[in-house]
């Protein structure tokens, strides 16, 4: 019987560690051959000395079990570095049919706080990582695409973040990054659906080395059991979305943990308010908005605690 991605290849970035190497690890369980791309910086701010090692140890790990797996330890953030990334995949196995784009660093700060390089570190690493490789993979397929006359395979799955969907105060950057990359994924779903490509983003919950600040409140099982918040709950949505039983999803934004998946709408309209002359006034729009907005519970803001259905240590 043959694996769902047998005779695939992939790119997985940030893989060397977290919800990159779990990706990783079920692509290549699914059958695709990977390329492991992580940067191997220490800090998760980005900070530190960059390492060959983690990205190599997790393709050495793929490989001990009988995978195919070949090591880039290159900064997506840089183009010319994204470039050769994808170049090592279609020189490795021929051609690249999967995307996954993890990588990303954290430098948070209140929004008065903030300097114009915790900013721009922020946005580069995440939103313009995830359009490096994007860019080059997608010249890769259209390119195949016009050689043979007919559409390829062609998939990319993006990583968000419930910080976009509701806010995180204290990561402007973080939040603007993960909701640029929702418009990158649904304007690249548009522009490469009639190449074969899909472009899909996920937004994982998961404790790694990047959330342990965040999820540090909300305990382990004590029973020795799966974790809720562990990697391995979002890696199987990935291994789904770029395997060909997803073909028709498309352009689509996934809320994924602990044994749960949801899809986002796309923005709807609440409520519509016509002006009853030529233009709006100020009195006017005092006198529906407010009544509006005056009406709606005081905080709806995310309740993250709530829908995790957990409870902290």
């Amino acid at each position: 019987m043959s694996l769902p991605l047998e005779g695939l290849s992939a790119i997985v970035t940030g893989a060397g560690r977290g919800l990159g190497r779990a990706e990783a690890l079920e692509l290549a369980r699914l059958g695709a051959g990977v390329v492991v791309n992580d940067y191997g910086l220490p800090g998760r701010d980005g900070s530190g000395e960059a390492s060959a090692t983690p990205a190599e140890e997790v393709a050495e790990e793929i490989r001990s079990t009988g995978g195919s797996a070949t090591a880039h330890h290159g900064d997506v953030s840089d183009f010319a570095q994204a470039r050769d990334l994808v170049e090592l995949a279609v020189s490795t196995y021929g051609k690249l049919d999967i995307l996954v784009n993890n990588a990303g660093i954290l430098r948070d700060r209140m929004v008065f706080s903030m300097s114009e390089s915790e900013w721009d570190s922020v946005i580069r690493v995440h939103l313009k990582g995830h359009f490096n490789t994007t860019h080059f993979a997608s010249v890769h397929w259209r390119e195949r695409s016009k050689a043979s006359g007919a559409p390829v395979y062609g998939r990319i799955v993006n990583t968000s973040s419930e910080a976009f969907l509701a806010g995180s105060a204290g990561q402007p950057n973080y939040a603007a990054a993960k909701g640029g990359i929702v418009g990158l994924t649904t304007s690249t779903a548009l522009a490469l659906a009639k190449y074969g490509v899909t472009a899909n983003a996920i937004c994982p919950r998961a404790r790694t080395r990047m959330t342990q600040d965040v999820f540090a409140g909300f305990a382990e099982p004590a029973d020795g059991g799966l974790d809720p918040l562990a990697p391995e709950h979002v890696s199987p949505l990935v291994g789904y979305l770029a395997s060909p039983a997803a073909a028709k999803v498309n352009g689509q934004l996934l809320v994924v943990h602990g044994g749960m998946v949801a899809i986002v709408e796309r923005p709807r309209v609440a409520a519509k308010f016509d002006t009853s002359k030529e233009a709006f006034s100020y009195d006017e729009l005092d006198a529906v908005l407010t009544p509006h907005y005056a009406a709606r519970p005081a905080n709806e803001t995310f309740a993250a605690a709530e829908v995790l259905g957990l409870k902290r240590g």
